[in-house]
């Protein structure tokens, strides 16, 4: 064992570990993506080269090796930890504050929302999956984008249904784990959903999100929701302000939320506590109003990497923070009863 209990690994192996801990601490996407492009040039290369590149000091002849891969490079080729995820191991760590969030963080069994490659995300299904068993799920749902987000290459009717083959396949190798379907369906400007009614009636679950047009009137944007929210398909609300808190920052959408928790709570839909560090969604004053409702919650990470998984603990201390009852929280169900509780929507 090294510094901080961290064993050391082989050149692509630390490297990837690298772009685990930038994503989980939200660093620039093109730190990852550099980190990750040194990566496959090293499985390219081989172990033999690898070293003989280090010895020689010819790696950062090679394009896609910088100072910083480099220096990682020779590091764990030498048997170290390098210094680079040494340092990210500490400084992105994510604790549980709260006695009450590390309870509810133990009886998660899974995650509602995340995204893979198939549209905005930086990982294969596979690489997702095998991370949530990591973590000690029993369950995810896959819920890529739906296709009119543009920018997210979100899945069009003939990509959704090949993503539900590959899903079924890894299911077969990865049992008794179990990866659900599922999309984020964009709720359109009149409250439709963003996907053929019939593909939708197929997935096990779907959140509803609002992702264009955020700054609608507020009478607009409450009929948009509500009408989402009684639709038969929809399961879990997402990230229901759109508000951003860090960067440039977002203000959150106008909409009467009593209308919008009242018709989760008639409907029996779920309100999304989004645990991504820059959404933080919904704000507490919103939160302790769906609560008010009685609406159940979803504690869910929106990861587009596997790194960014590990941001359920901010949902846990913000649940713990608001008194919120496990057996409330969606995903601390068992999958049977996570999917009959979706099924049941179908009655709406």
């Amino acid at each position: 064992m090294t510094a901080a209990g961290v064993e050391p690994l082989g050149p692509a192996e630390a490297l990837d570990r690298i772009v685990y801990l930038l994503d989980r601490g939200l660093q620039p996407s093109q730190k990852a993506r550099a980190f990750s492009n040194a990566a496959a040039i090293v499985r390219e290369l081989g172990d033999d080269e690898v070293r003989r590149r280090v010895d020689t000091d010819t790696l950062t002849e090679l394009d896609g090796i910088g100072d910083s891969t480099g220096t990682a490079i020779a590091e764990a080729v030498r048997g170290q930890v390098p210094e680079y995820q040494r340092r990210l191991e500490e400084s992105t760590v994510i604790p549980l504050e709260l006695d009450e969030g590390r309870a509810i963080r133990a009886a998660l069994r899974g995650d509602c929302h995340m995204h893979s490659h198939w549209s905005d995300g930086g990982a294969p299904i596979e690489a997702m999956a095998r991370n949530a068993i990591a973590l000690g799920h029993e369950y995810v749902v896959m819920t890529d984008h739906s296709p009119r987000l543009t920018v997210a290459h979100g899945l069009n009717r003939d990509r959704l249904l090949a993503q539900l083959d590959e899903i079924a396949e890894l299911n077969e190798a990865l049992a008794p784990f179990r990866i659900l379907t599922g999309i984020e369906v964009d709720i359109l400007e009149d409250g439709a959903l963003d996907q053929d009614e019939d593909l939708l009636g197929r997935l096990d679950l779907v959140v509803a999100s609002v992702h264009s047009k955020l700054r609608m009137d507020a009478k607009g944007m409450t009929q948009r929701m509500v009408l989402a929210m009684a639709s038969p398909h929809t399961d879990i609300l997402g990230h229901c302000t759109g508000r951003m808190v860090r960067g440039r920052g977002r203000p959150p959408s106008s909409f009467d939320a009593e209308i919008v928790f009242a018709a989760c709570a008639r409907f029996d839909k779920a309100v999304e506590i989004n645990c991504r560090p820059e959404r933080q969604d919904p704000p507490d004053d919103l939160l302790d109003l769906a609560l008010e409702w009685g609406c159940k919650v979803s504690i869910d990470t929106d990861a587009h990497s596997p790194g960014q998984m590990e941001w359920q603990n901010y949902g846990c201390d913000k649940a713990a923070a608001h008194g919120i009852d496990p057996a409330d929280i969606v995903n601390t169900w068992p999958a049977d009863d996570l999917l009959a509780w979706c099924a049941s929507h179908a009655g709406d």
